[in-house]
């Protein structure tokens, strides 16, 4: 049994199709999966990745920069600021990002902005695969 899923940003669709399980991790409860049956739901996503399990078994893992998740029906619908695939990550331009937070914070250890863009630039290494 699948449902419907669809991962959107302002820029693009990340994801659309058929899926038989999607793990997200919103701020209100950690992680959480969806399967097709599940209740009604909408939560507030964390800086984290969405994994969507298709039916034939492999996964995709999308970095996702907060923004809701919502199901209903036999539909998940993830809406975020920012969504990329890992073929979708400039990796260079993460590490980039990376070490340029790290110095701002490193001077600066309540700089919020700072640690919301590591945050950013980690999870996109870690979605493509490339953790420095």
């Amino acid at each position: 049994m699948t449902f419907q899923v669809e991962l959107v940003s302002p820029e693009a669709i990340s994801y659309s199709g058929e899926a038989e399980m999607v793990i997200a991790r919103t701020l209100e409860g950690g992680d959480i999966a969806f399967q097709p049956g599940h209740v009604p739901f909408i939560g507030v996503l964390a800086v984290w990745s969405v994994d969507v399990i298709r039916p034939d078994g492999n996964r995709d893992t999308i970095a996702v920069h907060q923004g809701f998740v919502q199901v209903v029906g036999t539909r998940v619908s993830v809406l975020s600021d920012v969504s990329e695939s890992s073929a979708d990550i400039d990796v260079e331009r993460a590490r980039v990002a990376k070490g340029n937070a790290e110095a701002a914070l490193a001077t600066d250890r309540d700089d919020t902005e700072s640690a919301g863009a590591l945050a950013r630039a980690e999870l996109r290494l870690r979605v493509a695969g490339a953790e420095a």
